[in-house]
């Protein structure tokens, strides 16, 4: 449960610091004295998204902390906008606090009876009340599995039709450079060939005269022989015999090279062709180097392949899907089961409140219609249908309800809600909208009773429904020299009487209206 709350510097609020008790607890205060601020706070702490307009006019951050008990959760924004958030004074991201947060409390705003209208909502209701949570989660996972693979067919599909359509266009190109019997280092040797080929006389006239300067009687050899004197060392002499081994293998070679070349134009003709080959598959394909073409070739290889294993692999694929519909198919009966479980006993439930709230031919009905397809909820719309009046047709909340009634019905549904599960606080801002006397008062009779096993707090204007309060608090505004502040305080007894007596008659109290207001209040 909330048991105590502190804001600082949040809109009119610079320092508030108020205990919250368990059971039933009211507040109230006059219009625009601030109780939407607190519930905005609150709200803050609770994971809502951050405004630095809500910080206090004239102050750089703000500061909420709310103690659940096991949970300390403290919201920090800054006027920069950066906003820090912290359970137990351990940094958490905001999704982590709105997934705690929604095992700690819920909030009814004034805006949520909007809700009845949504079907998500609606689903919702009978989801918490039929406690199916497990089945839901199981429902879930196969539907992630079922989406996967639906999606895996489509594609495969997909790329199957795109691919036959190429396919003849796809062989071309294979086939075209297998055909090509490409070689890694094919390209450059060719080229080294094609210059040899080209350039044969003037090759061979160059290695004539570098042989000639070297293995003539003025060449490098006679010049080394020349060069033993009896004063050269042993080491100096036995380098000059390995140079002279060395030049002659030089010779030699160079000998065999000058043989071996020749013009041969037959042999141009053919490297020539070979390289044109090449040149026109890199062009063609817009790649710098034939290890890229071979990567291609293996490439356009994989998807002949693929082309004719398409049909066979589509066929598993189908076979998997099918299998994973049949599953989520049983898995959604399960839900819908569940669901069409608990209708009755929803329905009864919520006509009989809503008879003790003064709907006296009220009538509740909620039809559970199969979808199309698969949503991540199951497969069932859910829509509460309403009829106020005797004889009326079943038809939409949101058709035929009135304001007064859509909160009347939206506090039998949190009640029914609350007694299946364990959420430990609930608060409700003016839920009592469009309603007054009697109704008011058997309002608070069912808060009251919800307040038997967990923390009600209720925003009201009404007194007879903040009589039913086991504890009430009074929200204020006192202006200073400077600004305007909000207040918050804990009645007493007596300040209680004078709270109850203002809100039956307003500042024109009388010793009617404080009999009435102990009246009210000694009731309870």
């Amino acid at each position: 449960m909330l048991k105590h709350l502190t804001i600082h510097n949040y809109a009119l609020i610079s320092q508030l610091d108020i205990d919250f008790q368990d059971g039933f607890s009211a507040l109230t205060g006059e219009t625009g004295a601030g109780k939407s601020i607190i519930l905005g706070a609150l709200s803050l702490v609770m994971g809502a998204r951050a405004d630095t307009q809500s910080i206090t006019e004239g102050e750089d951050h703000c500061v909420i902390e709310a103690d659940f008990g096991q949970y300390l959760i403290r919201r920090e924004l800054n006027r920069n906008g950066r906003s820090r958030t912290f359970v137990n004074d351990e940094i958490v991201t905001q999704q982590e606090l709105k997934n705690l947060s929604a095992q700690l409390i819920d909030i009814h705003s004034q805006h949520a009876n909007l809700l009845i209208e949504n079907d998500d909502f609606q689903l919702s209701i009978v989801d918490a009340i039929a406690q199916n949570s497990k089945q839901r989660e199981s429902y879930l996972t196969v539907y992630e599995q079922y989406r996967a693979t639906e999606k895996e067919l489509h594609d495969l599909i997909a790329l199957a039709d795109k691919t036959r359509n190429d396919a003849d266009y796809i062989a071309f190109q294979y086939q075209q450079l297998a055909d090509a019997n490409l070689q890694s280092d094919e390209l450059d040797e060719l080229e080294q060939e094609q210059y040899r080929l080209t350039h044969a006389e003037d090759i061979k006239r160059n290695l004539q005269e570098v042989l000639a300067k070297l293995d003539d009687e003025q060449g490098a050899e006679s010049l080394i022989h020349s060069c033993h004197v009896d004063t050269v060392s042993d080491e100096l002499e036995e380098r000059l015999q390995s140079v002279d081994i060395e030049l002659r293998d030089i010779i030699a070679d160079l000998n065999n090279h000058y043989e071996q070349i020749e013009f041969n134009p037959e042999r141009l003709n053919e490297v020539e062709e070979r390289l044109d080959v090449l040149n026109t598959l890199l062009r063609k394909h817009q790649v710098q180097t034939v290890d890229e073409l071979i990567s291609l070739r293996d490439q356009l290889a994989e998807q002949v392949n693929q082309i004719a294993n398409f049909d066979e692999q589509i066929a598993e694929l189908q076979q998997r899907f099918n299998q994973t519909k049949e599953q989520l198919t049983g898995q959604a009966s399960a839900l819908t089961h569940s669901r069409e479980q608990v209708r009755e006993t929803i329905c009864t439930q919520l006509i009989q409140s809503m008879n003790a709230l003064g709907v006296a031919h009220a009538n509740v009905g909620i039809a559970i219609e199969p979808l199309p397809d698969f949503t991540p909820d199951g497969i069932d719309n859910v829509q509460f249908l309403f009829a106020a009046n005797l004889n009326q047709s079943l038809r939409r909340v949101s058709d035929v309800a009135s304001g007064g009634e859509i909160s009347r019905l939206m506090l039998c549904i949190k009640a029914h809600i609350a007694s299946t599960n364990g959420l430990p606080t609930i608060i409700f801002d003016e839920i009592d909208t469009g309603v007054s006397g009697e109704v008011a008062t058997q309002m608070g009779k069912i808060m009251r009773q919800i307040a038997s096993s967990r923390q009600i707090i209720v925003i009201t204007h009404l007194p007879q429904i903040a009589a039913q309060a086991q504890t009430q608090y009074r929200v204020y505004k006192q202006d200073t020299d400077t600004r305007t502040k909000t207040h918050i305080s804990q009645l007493t007894d007596a300040e209680r009487i004078t709270e109850v007596a203002s809100m039956l008659a307003g500042k024109q109290q009388s010793e009617a209206t404080i009999k009435t207001a102990k009246e009210l209040l000694c009731c309870h």
